[in-house]
């Protein structure tokens, strides 16, 4: 028989799906349609290119604004769907999930921070404009390293989320198996990475998540699209 909670988890599902999509395409916007145009090259370039177009650079930022907004829908969803399987370790993948979320606010405030230099207030005019350049470029490359910390517990959350789908046959087995495997690859390519940054001439920087992130689309156009196979199963929610 199905819990009471059944209908709560199916509409969960429908929520983490779509958010699942609107994340990362909300992200992908703002590296791929934005980021990669403005901030390649040196610091003199970056900063000509960030005041040239400081409008599209600030729609960046309120980008990852949104992103992060999405992840905490997204990681109260999957809590709702996954807590009848194991409640604890549902949690320890929402808390995984949330400290990904704190780095990637970071990001924002360090390109905030890097806009602010650029801009030329009256008080950082003691400052060359090389000088000025340098430190938002600093800035700018400082979200690269904060990036990685957080991917590290964003795989960790995914590998924790993987480990109750395959658990709890929600989604296909086949899918969440794969979803453990890449989110595990994914943590530990970035924890050897973060100590030994030659790691990444040895494994691409690519394909740490990459592979997560297929099944992490995957996962979501089923939530959208199929939702749970929740019928024949007995939930017993603490």
């Amino acid at each position: 028989m199905l819990s009471t909670s059944a209908p709560a988890q199916r509409t969960a599902a429908r929520v983490a799906g779509c958010f699942i999509l609107f994340t990362m395409a909300t992200i992908l916007f703002a590296n791929f349609a934005v980021n990669e145009r403005l901030v390649a090259g040196n610091a003199a370039e970056i900063a000509r290119n960030i005041l040239a177009h400081q409008t599209l650079f600030r729609l960046s930022i309120a980008c990852d604004l949104l992103y992060c907004a999405g992840v905490v829908v997204l990681l109260t969803a999957l809590y709702v769907i996954l807590r009848p399987v194991n409640r604890g370790v549902a949690v320890l993948g929402a808390c995984f999930r949330l400290l990904y979320l704190l780095m990637w606010m970071v990001i924002a405030l360090n390109s905030l921070y890097a806009l602010r230099l650029l801009n030329g207030a009256e008080y950082l005019r003691v400052f060359e404009a090389e000088r000025l350049q340098a430190l938002a470029r600093l800035s700018i490359a400082n979200s690269f390293d904060v990036y990685y910390v957080g991917l590290l517990f964003y795989a960790l959350a995914s590998t924790v989320c993987g480990y109750l789908w395959l658990k709890s046959g929600y989604i296909p087995r086949a899918l969440a198996a794969f979803g453990v495997l890449a989110s595990a690859f994914c943590a530990a390519c970035t924890f050897v990475f973060i100590i030994s940054p030659g790691f990444s001439k040895v494994v691409n920087l690519w394909w740490f998540d990459s592979p997560m992130a297929l099944f992490e689309l995957a996962a979501g156009l089923w939530l959208l699209f199929k939702g749970l196979r929740l019928s024949g199963r007995v939930e017993a929610a603490t």
